[in-house]
């Protein structure tokens, strides 16, 4: 309870000080460039000040501390790339020339490389089939809602979940896992699903495409709502069937926002990290390259200098993706 009671108590400063400083800073602003006294023209070149200065006040606390925990770590991390494990002694691209020498390394981009060429496109395929379904069906909401839940749960509870799902007890004992169970009662023989080799990674990608096909299904849908109906009434009338109307007329005309969907998942894709560690920890060639980076970083005494490293190779790896997703949606927005 005393944690609650913190939490509350911090929570309440917060929004107090936020109100505070809006307050405080429109007073002040009234107060520097006054708009009751004095002639026409210095009142209005006072309310044009004001305007001009106004967004600033409030957008100043945000870019702070977007440039301080956003920003700044990004040149930190660099820097501290080219420095020994303790960040003190400058060993330039010596870190770099052993990541791409360490078999770890190699296997974890190979892994990656995996999770980008499945769930990205999984999670897309599935969301956009059942967005194209449920628009067609009269408790398509009811079944959005329940496919959209998984976006609600954290990794890590997504994770816990899934254990339950893969779990695997001795032969002979009374099978937990809800996959075991199933394997079992068809006669086959439980297996430890997540230490098979190269299957237990695909096992791992099902619990993401899980949660991400409910973010693809809510975009999609509405991208197909989008469509005129005109469109398809005369697709229709020229004798085009149901998949053909599917394939070459709704696709070409949502296919900017398949591909910001496609994008927005490989951008968490390069970045996946709490599902690794909550099932395997990386164990049995499972390793990707974020949670390589937390091993180096804050495990086995800590290698500071190894761990920024791989944490720039992962945000120069998201970064042409996330330029070319955001362009992709801003011409989006200029289309409309």
């Amino acid at each position: 309870m005393e944690q609650l009671y913190y939490s509350l108590l911090v929570v309440v400063l917060g929004v107090s000080a936020c109100i505070f400083y809006f307050i405080a800073s429109n007073w002040l602003l009234v107060m520097i460039f006054p708009v009751g006294r004095g002639s026409n023209e210095q009142v209005a070149k006072n309310i044009r000040t004001a305007a001009a200065i106004r967004p600033w006040i409030f957008l100043g606390p945000a870019l702070f501390f977007l440039g301080l925990y956003l920003v700044y770590p990004v040149f930190d991390s660099i820097a501290l790339s080219l420095y020994d494990r303790n960040g003190e002694t400058f060993v330039g691209l010596a870190n770099y020339q052993w990541l791409f020498q360490d078999n770890e390394f190699r296997q974890s981009l190979l892994n990656n490389l995996l999770w980008l060429l499945i769930v990205p496109a999984m999670s897309t395929f599935f969301g956009l089939i059942i967005a194209a379904l449920t628009d067609r069906i009269g408790w398509g909401n009811i079944a959005k809602s329940l496919i959209f839940m998984p976006m609600a749960i954290s990794f890590i509870g997504a994770s816990i979940i899934w254990k339950f799902v893969y779990d695997y007890r001795a032969e002979g004992s009374d099978q937990i896992g809800v996959l075991n169970a199933v394997v079992e009662y068809f006669g086959g023989s439980p297996q430890a699903w997540v230490t098979v080799p190269f299957w237990n990674n695909i096992f791992l990608m099902v619990i993401l495409i899980w949660i991400q096909t409910g973010f693809a299904m809510v975009i999609l849908s509405a991208a197909l709502r989008g469509i005129s109906e005109e469109t398809v009434e005369a697709a229709v009338l020229d004798g085009a069937n149901g998949l053909q109307i599917f394939f070459k007329i709704l696709i070409p005309q949502i296919w900017g926002t398949i591909a910001v969907v496609w994008t927005t998942i490989t951008i968490l894709v390069l970045k996946v990290f709490d599902i690794v560690l909550a099932m395997t920890n990386g164990q049995w060639s499972t390793q990707v390259l974020a949670n390589m980076m937390f091993d180096w970083m804050f495990r086995g005494g800590g290698d500071f200098g190894r761990g920024a490293a791989i944490a720039v190779i992962i945000m120069f790896a998201v970064l042409p993706v996330m330029v070319w997703n955001i362009k992709q949606a801003n011409t989006q927005m200029e289309g409309r």
